[in-house]
């Protein structure tokens, strides 16, 4: 069975895939918006763990959206929950019998809840898979340490493909680089080097 993972190239993505590899034929894909070149650190580490990487086109208009909830509401929530949602549907349109993210259980976005999932399944009879729903930070970073060799540090320094980074770059177009620090908290990244 074919299975489209959204991938950032960090460690809860990757550990996903890893999960999910022994049931499924795992295509890693990253979503972007054409904003920047940074989906190329996602390749650059599917290539390093070993999976196909494919990448999934999403419509700019969304981005330039997501920015105006995080500009308005002074923070990322809505604007980084709007685009996984989105995200998700485009990979849920695309040839793959089921799709998944590497959501946590406590984490706070992006999320989605029982009735976005069967909606997407339903919509487009397709399964979609959260492997690390029932897991914590604690017991994700315990599995990361046993598996994988990663980099951390602040979100500015670490090279990934995750949402916020083309996010990011649009507040930075729009009001100045200092202004990132306005609607982002301090928060560190992983970026993936290998697998154990």
């Amino acid at each position: 069975m074919e299975l489209g993972l959204l991938y950032s190239g960090g460690k809860d993505s990757t550990l996903a895939a890893l999960l999910l590899e022994e049931f499924y034929d795992v295509t890693l894909v990253t979503a972007h918006f054409g904003i920047s070149d940074d989906w190329q650190h996602a390749r650059e580490t599917a290539e390093t763990v070993g999976f196909p990487f494919e990448r999934l086109e999403c419509d700019p208009d969304v981005a330039h959206e997501a920015v105006e909830r995080i500009r308005e509401d002074g923070y990322p929530r809505n604007g980084i929950q709007l685009v996984h949602t989105h995200a998700l549907e485009e990979l849920a349109a695309r040839e793959f019998d089921a799709i998944a993210d590497g959501t946590r259980r406590d984490d706070r976005v992006p999320t989605v809840s029982r009735a976005q999932a069967q909606s997407l399944e339903d919509r487009h009879d397709v399964d979609y898979i959260a492997p690390l729903s029932g897991f914590g930070r604690s017991a994700v970073d315990r599995l990361v340490e046993a598996r994988l060799d990663v980099t951390a540090g602040p979100s500015e320094e670490i090279d990934r493909a995750d949402y916020e980074a083309e996010l990011r770059a649009l507040i930075a177009d729009r009001e100045g680089p200092r202004a990132i620090a306005e609607y982002f908290p301090d928060h560190d990244q992983t970026s993936v080097t290998n697998v154990r």
